[in-house]
């Protein structure tokens, strides 16, 4: 596979072009006239074009705030010509459902990628044909190299003891025959597994759930207090729970874990725990969205939107003692100086 000049460049995935109505993810390269022209990040940079007519469902106003020169982002595909070269992608025709998988398709695909092209740039190889006898297989069997990467971690012979490619050579008779042989060196393996070894160390899952907290008792403030404690407590070492007020009256409870399954239980346990305790104030808990394991994207939005609302909440100033909040008994939950733990 070594040559003397490798060629470092290749897209991730076996197919030279994406299909018609799936999701990719481009860089922003140019706007023009017409459209913004982007780069397929996945399919080594190659050219497609955004109409300005795809890029919202809205009437646009301001180019500039729906699209920016260097932002990355999924769209959608629209039409592939292969032989003029041609992609036309849409940004207001991909989900939220699509967004996400895409990004986390795109992540898992970027890690592949940056381990192997490691890989052929420390062992003089070329990344394509790395990727012909060792990635693409991979995909093919795993469905995505990554899980079988993650395989690699623990089990690597397993993996990659049954990938072979077919060599010619000239036998003793002078006939051309073909050879199947390891579809790389020991010391290309060796280089593979270390790199994997070293990029995949197990993160940790983010879990979330969403709920809707009242308590219109004269006190309710105290008991919703009480009841966020009682949620915590529901943690443990491996998977502890915070529970955060993002506006009255909704709240978010979240915890980090290695087993998505242990995460989702553990939370649903909390939300058990601070439903019976604020109901025996005559309160009321409503799970508006259940615990599931969410992106770094869906973190970034809840971030931002607590932070907006916090800089709201500075700019009102002398409502702190206001009668609606004495009413409901949602007011804003000073947890710090309870000396519950229990973060903001």
């Amino acid at each position: 596979m070594a040559t003397n000049t490798p060629n470092l460049e290749c897209r991730m995935y076996e197919a030279k072009y994406p299909e018609v109505d799936t999701s990719v993810m481009i860089q922003v390269k140019n706007i023009a006239d017409m459209g913004a022209y982007v780069s397929l990040l996945e399919y080594n940079n190659i050219e497609g074009m955004i109409l300005f007519s795809e890029l919202s469902r809205r009437r646009i106003r301001s180019v500039s705030s729906l699209i920016k020169v260097g932002r990355i982002e999924p769209v959608m595909v629209l039409r592939v010509d292969k032989e003029k070269g041609y992609i036309d992608l849409s940004k207001r025709r991909v989900s939220e459902e699509d967004i996400q998988g895409c990004e986390e398709r795109y992540n898992k695909s970027k890690l592949v990628h940056s381990i192997m092209r490691h890989v052929a740039e420390t062992m003089k190889l070329d990344l394509e044909d790395l990727y012909i006898h060792v990635g693409w297989p991979l995909y093919r069997k795993y469905g995505h190299a990554f899980e079988a990467f993650k395989l690699i971690v623990n089990d690597p012979d397993s993996v990659l003891n049954s990938l072979t490619r077919e060599v010619k050579e000239i036998g003793p008779d002078g006939q051309e025959v073909t050879k199947v042989v390891p579809a790389m060196s020991e010391e290309v393996k060796d280089a593979l597994i270390k790199n994997i070894r070293r990029r995949m160390t197990p993160q940790p899952l983010k879990i979330r759930a969403d709920i809707e907290m009242k308590c219109f008792q004269f006190d309710g403030v105290l008991h919703i207090k009480e009841a966020m404690r009682k949620a915590e407590a529901a943690g443990n070492k491996d998977c502890p729970v915070k529970i955060k007020l993002v506006a009255p009256p909704s709240y978010v409870l979240n915890t980090q874990t290695l087993d998505k399954e242990q995460g989702i239980a553990i939370l649903n346990k909390a939300i058990a725990a601070c439903s019976e305790e604020i109901e025996r104030h005559k309160g009321k808990l409503t799970v508006k969205e259940a615990a599931r394991a969410v992106s770094e994207r869906e973190d970034k939005l809840l971030a931002e939107q607590m932070a907006k609302l916090t800089r709201e909440n500075e700019e009102v100033s002398g409502d702190e003692d206001s009668e609606e909040e004495e009413d409901t008994g949602m007011g804003d939950v000073d947890l710090e100086s309870s000396g519950t733990g229990i973060t903001d």
